[in-house]
């Protein structure tokens, strides 16, 4: 049963400009409500369609508490499930396998499907490779049959993805663009974020890091259950443009800053999917050229016309982008469009710094994230000085250093999460801090350091004392 969802899209920038200016910026906001019609549920709506995907390659079993909290977290995910569910359980490794059910297909969610499902998942075994493109390219191929569901996957791996290359990857996610949305989640410190932020772009999901195994329970059921609250399978963004202005980027900038494919419909005309949507609000960064040199003066120009389609429809009433060209108010930033590129350029800064970190480059890593100190310090932007805190002593005084604690999975986070965003004058969400002195990590002989409460050390998988491992998941 699905609910009807109004849509609502506004927008702000400064439509006056110098007659130099060769850009214009604005924010788009699109905010999705609960229909006003009475009842607004739709009984033959498109319903949802499934696919949990499992790493399952040898580096799972190190810790071994990371595959048992795989089965205890997916079980959770299942649970979560409402009956008439179309879904499915794939086990990933240099190949991908089904698990649930047995058969390349999808089973609906039932009480007794559901126990089944979670029985099946005692069988998974970490073995083998990793191959993230063939593990989607299955996912993509069990949701295929069913085009007007709401599709979705939840994909957790905890390696690097080495057993194909990033070619096949980019073929892969090409393909599965526009097809079902993706949300995935690393386990461990072994992986590469940049790997699953590009699918959690390409797939219009969200990427993000587990800190714990024994997280990754609650992480699973909430991600579920924001996925079984999705009501519109696709939606996007037409920008129709009135020559010579053209699309130069669009981006979403809240709740995530992430990059929307531009795709022409026709000469004037382009489109920018949006992916999935629930009862939400998004702010979206659109950047135009525009030309005013054969423009009259002192008068409001519509550069470009926004609207926001679901299937054929139109949702909500269109925007007009305005340009004004003058001399006498030239160089005024709109508030919002200053709040969000601030934010684009801190998030930058210290994706940035944490890959040079990753790559060796500490002297550059505490260069980029003292940027970051400043301009976050400057803006005000509370998110990201807590972020910064994790990685960096000194946010407050201003002579910044790495932690001496820093773990590569603070690094990991650090990357993952530099693209959360907040709204002016709002606080937005918080990572967990890092650990504290007195709460130091765990060191290995072989001088990895892992988190605090870790059992495992996260590199070799040596034990650490006092560890136990995990049981089953309950039938």
């Amino acid at each position: 049963m699905r609910s009807r969802l109004d849509f609502d899209l506004t927008i702000g920038h400064d439509k006056f400009l110098s007659p130099g200016d060769r850009q214009l910026h604005a924010i788009l906001t699109v905010t999705a409500r609960a229909g006003q019609s009475g009842a607004g549920v739709d009984p033959d709506g498109p319903g949802h369609a499934e696919v949990i995907v499992i790493d399952c390659s040898e580096s799972m079993t190190y810790p071994p508490t990371k595959i048992a909290a795989a089965r205890r977290a997916t079980a959770a995910a299942i649970a979560v499930l409402p009956d008439g569910v179309r879904f499915a359980v794939v086990e990933g490794t240099h190949e991908a396998r089904m698990v649930y059910p047995r058969h390349r297909g999808l089973a609906t969610s039932s009480p007794a499907t559901r126990r089944k499902a979670r029985q099946a998942l005692n069988k998974l075994v970490a073995i083998g490779g990793t191959a993230i493109g063939t593990w989607l390219e299955l996912a993509r191929e069990l949701l295929a049959a069913h085009p007007e569901a709401i599709r979705h996957t939840l994909l957790l791996t905890d390696g690097r993805n080495q057993h194909e290359t990033p070619q096949r990857l980019a073929e892969v996610l090409a393909g599965c663009a526009g097809q079902f949305v993706c949300d995935a989640r690393g386990i461990g410190d072994r992986w590469e974020p940049r790997e699953l932020m590009r699918v959690a772009k390409a797939l219009h999901g969200t990427a993000d890091a587990v800190r714990q195994p024994t997280d990754l329970e609650s992480d699973f059921r909430e991600t579920m259950r924001a996925a079984m609250a999705k009501q519109v399978a696709r939606a996007r963004l037409r920008i129709a443009l009135v020559p010579p202005a053209r699309v130069l980027y669009c981006r979403q900038v809240h709740p995530t800053v992430t990059d929307l494919p531009v795709t022409p419909v026709d000469d004037r005309t382009v489109e920018c999917p949006t992916g999935s949507w629930g009862e939400e609000s998004r702010d979206y960064h659109l950047c135009l050229e525009v030309d005013g040199t054969n423009w009259p003066r002192d008068e409001d120009i519509r550069v470009a016309l926004v609207d926001l389609r679901v299937g054929d429809a139109q949702a909500g009433k269109p925007a007009n982008v305005l340009a004004h060209w003058t001399d006498l108010l030239s160089g005024r930033i709109d508030p919002r469009v200053a709040h969000y590129t601030g934010q684009e350029q801190i998030s930058q800064l210290i994706a940035d710094g944490c890959d040079a970190y990753d790559t060796g480059d500490r002297e550059a890593a505490v260069g980029l994230f003292g940027r970051a100190v400043e301009a976050a310090t400057a803006a005000g932007d509370a998110l990201h000085l807590e972020q910064l805190r994790m990685l960096v002593d000194g946010v407050d005084t201003g002579t910044v250093r790495l932690r001496g604690d820093l773990a590569r999975l603070d690094v990991i986070i650090g990357s993952m999460r530099s693209t959360f965003t907040m709204h002016d004058g709002e606080p937005g969400p918080v990572p967990p801090p890092a650990p504290a002195p007195d709460d130091p990590p765990r060191l290995c002989h072989c001088d990895h350091r892992s988190p605090p409460k870790a059992r495992f050390c996260e590199r070799c998988g040596a034990p650490f004392p006092t560890s136990d491992e995990a049981g089953p998941v309950p039938a």
